[in-house]
């Protein structure tokens, strides 16, 4: 995926691209981090960061020999967008994370964009040695040359590949190995997965309003299948992904298309989206239910899954990008830009007749719940939230009592003594959840950022509803419902919000159950 606006010199470029060689030497990000690492204003302590500079799309995403890699569009020199790299880290849980040396870095054929990477068990590349699997990159290139020059196939697909489990890539003599003839400027993004039935490797590409299905035998040579898109439409569609999952209750599955969209997300900007469906090793044919959003906060981007994950058929693991293309390159961080959101569980989910995804963060998160504060099991009005916890650093577990419930509205609020203030509302007559950070922090950064409260329906009419809010210095991640709803926001408060309240109003709040856990760092 690529930034809106970008300038960067061409003689800058063509120094670059002519420094970097074929095979990665381990070019390692933040080796001389400063000393106040992960403490700095605003840094998560539970989600996945850079240790310093330019982080976007998650890329390259698999899983081998207890080992979950994640690598990520990366520039090492600045904390805004500039040529990508992939960035690299592993993970045994996958909340606790080890920088390793970047993966991927720019060569003659231009940056390296989005993409995937597959464990090649049958080895049907050739790259492997007889002792492991190899592990096969595929990657968007953006050549900056030909981009400047006026032509529209100055991206097209390399792969890369691995020996020594994701440590050291060395790229395909023959890039690369998907040419642009489609006269498309953007191209890019590949998903790619193997396909048991037709026994072949099935690539999805963006490529602008749409995506394209590739298959290939070796992951060398790709042959076209099919395109889908929704007629009409015109907004930039990125970072797919494709995958099947079991319907919930029967041993029958259907497909998912996630699509990244790059304006006129849920709540402004840009978001990730699903489509339900049927593939049948050619086609991808949509639910009638169509397009569907992922997360309905402003702040889910890019979401894509892992290859070759422990997970079975009936759920997937995935992570995005946590900030917005409307304001990413803009936040009030200084030595590095963005985070990634929690990994979070993929499953089907019956929601009024239709499948729907549920998302639900991965249960290794629980594991850095500490001592329990327990919440009242009724209260009106307001209270203040005591106990040994950080507001901004803290795990929420509700579970409303809807039947009993006589508020017309409820939910919670972050101050600080500075006056900068987020609150969630969920409101039972519009059946709706409420995110409002326009009075979240100091402004001026961005004016998108601070654009009205974000909105999402959610069903309160049943007897009970399954809240949990994740709080983590700059972010807030709802999954109610059973993860039917996510809601993904970021905020910077001028400091620390100290004061967590939970609130009801015209009338009694009444819980099941309500817990805020103290989360542990991660660093």
């Amino acid at each position: 995926m690529v930034s809106g606006s970008r300038i960067v010199p061409l003689l800058s470029l063509l120094v670059l691209i002519a420094s970097c060689g074929g095979e990665q030497k381990g070019v390692s990000p933040g080796s001389s981090s400063p000393t106040n690492a992960y403490n700095e204003p605003h840094r998560p302590q539970f989600h996945f960061t850079p240790r310093e500079a330019w982080m976007n799309d998650p890329n390259g995403m698999f899983y081998l020999d207890g080992e979950y890699h994640l690598s990520y569009q990366f520039y090492p020199d600045s904390t805004v967008w500039g040529p990508m790299h992939w960035g690299h880290a592993v993970s045994t849980d996958l909340v606790r994370w080890k920088h390793l040396p970047v993966a991927l870095a720019p060569d003659s054929l231009g940056y390296i964009f989005s993409g995937s990477a597959v464990v090649d068990h049958k080895n049907t590349s050739g790259f492997g040695n007889g002792s492991e699997p190899p592990v096969v990159a595929v990657y968007t290139y953006h050549n900056p040359i030909l981009e400047a020059a006026g032509g529209d196939d100055f991206q097209y697909q390399g792969i890369a590949y691995s020996l020594d489990k994701g440590r050291t890539w060395t790229k395909y003599a023959g890039n690369p190995v998907l040419a642009n003839d489609t006269g498309v400027r953007d191209f890019r993004d590949p998903k790619v997965f193997w396909h048991g039935e037709s026994e072949k490797w099935i690539m999805v590409l963006a490529v602008y309003d749409r995506v394209r299905l590739y298959a290939s035998s070796n992951l060398k040579e790709w042959e076209y299948l099919s395109e889908f898109g929704i007629e009409g439409d015109t907004r930039l569609w990125e970072c797919p992904d494709l995958f099947r999952l079991r319907v919930p209750g029967t041993r029958e599955a259907k497909w998912v298309l996630l699509v990244s969209i790059q304006q006129e997300g849920p709540s402004g900007g840009t978001g990730t989206s699903y489509f339900v469906g049927d593939f049948d090793g050619t086609v991808f044919t949509a639910d009638p239910a169509g397009q569907k959003w992922l997360d309905h906060g402003a702040d889910n981007y890019a979401f894509v899954t892992w290859d070759n994950a422990p997970t079975g058929w009936g759920s997937r693991l995935g992570i995005g990008w946590m900030s917005n293309w409307q304001y990413a390159q803009q936040v009030p961080t200084v030595a590095w830009r963005s985070a990634m959101t929690v990994p979070r569980m993929l499953s089907l989910a019956e929601d009024s007749g239709e499948l729907v995804l549920s998302a639900l963060p991965v249960p290794a998160v629980t594991g850095l719940r500490g001592a329990e504060v327990q919440l009242p099991m009724e209260l009106r009005d307001s209270i203040r939230v005591e106990g040994d916890f950080s507001p901004t650093q803290c795990d929420i577990s509700l579970l409303v009592d809807l039947e009993n419930t006589t508020a017309s509205s409820f939910g919670l609020v972050l101050k600080n003594a500075g006056g900068d203030r987020l609150t969630v509302t969920f409101d039972r007559s519009e059946e709706t959840v409420t995110v409002d950070r326009t009075a979240s922090g100091p402004q001026g950064f961005s004016d998108a950022f601070f654009k009205g409260p974000h909105k999402a329906t959610v069903d309160l009419s049943q007897e009970s509803l399954d809240i949990r809010v994740l709080l983590d210095a700059a972010s807030i991640e709802i999954f109610a419902d059973r993860g039917i709803l996510n809601f993904t926001d970021i905020f910077f408060p001028e400091s620390p919000f100290d004061e967590l309240s939970i609130w009801a109003e015209g009338g009694t709040l009444v819980l099941f159950d309500g817990t805020v856990y103290p989360m542990d760092s991660i660093w």
